[in-house]
């Protein structure tokens, strides 16, 4: 099934536009080349897909809602943090919203102490068009008809903070999405990656709060009553 968002007809009884978002893990992601900025100020078009796919890389793919805002500074400089965990785990981190290039380049240069996201290295998507966010279902707006049949919009137009997590084939192993005032556990990712790591290699599989390190089981009833057995 496409991963595009089906969108209804109004109904007689119901004049507001009604979306149905399709989940796209254990899908492909979708192959859209996208504007980008990067730290040093180079406009770059980025395919996600092609990302993972041509450098044999896990992309991890966060959105956040606007530029210049409250959250979404700790967000990305809680990444940068990361960003060696990542690496480690042959992972590439992408940022994006619906911001321009511009607006980009001047948050990159305006000081962590003034609520700027100076000192990030990783690039940040400019989906000025929302043609990539409105594939994924992500963006918070509503579409209405008054009694003319004329179009009438609500909500922020910006994004949730959606986040996936694609595998060296493109294929999607993790989506999530928070409402746009709570912020992400970054570890959380680093843990999805290490499991999905370890059932790529080992073939079995993780349980609850399963972490690197710890016992994994076969997927059988043999394993899951000798792991319940042992925890």
């Amino acid at each position: 099934m496409s991963a595009d968002r089906l969108t209804f007809a109004p109904s007689k009884n119901n004049n507001k536009i009604q979306n149905i978002i399709m989940a796209i893990v254990g899908k492909k992601f979708p192959s859209v080349s996208i504007d980008a900025m990067s730290e040093m100020g180079d406009d770059l078009k980025i395919n996600v897909f092609e990302e993972a796919v041509s450098k044999g890389k896990k992309v991890l793919l966060f959105w956040y809602p606007k530029d210049f805002t409250f959250v979404c500074p700790t967000e990305l400089h809680a990444f940068q943090a990361a960003l060696p965990d990542f690496e480690k785990r042959n992972t590439i981190v992408i940022g994006a919203s619906c911001d321009t290039n511009e607006v980009h380049f001047a948050w990159l240069n305006t000081p962590k102490d003034n609520g700027g996201i100076e000192g990030v290295t990783y690039p940040i998507l400019a989906d000025t068009h929302r043609q990539l966010a409105n594939i994924l279902g992500i963006v918070e707006q509503e579409v209405e008809y008054d009694e003319e049949g004329n179009e009438i919009f609500s909500g922020s137009n910006v994004t949730f903070r959606a986040t996936y997590l694609i595998d060296e084939t493109g294929k999607v192993f993790h989506e999530s999405v928070n409402d746009m005032p709570v912020g992400r556990n970054v570890k959380e990712y680093l843990r999805l990656i290490d499991a999905y790591a370890h059932v790529q290699k080992h073939g079995e599989v993780c349980p609850a709060n399963w972490e690197e390190g710890k016992e994994a089981m076969n997927a059988n009833r043999t394993g899951v009553a000798e792991y319940l057995s042992a925890n």
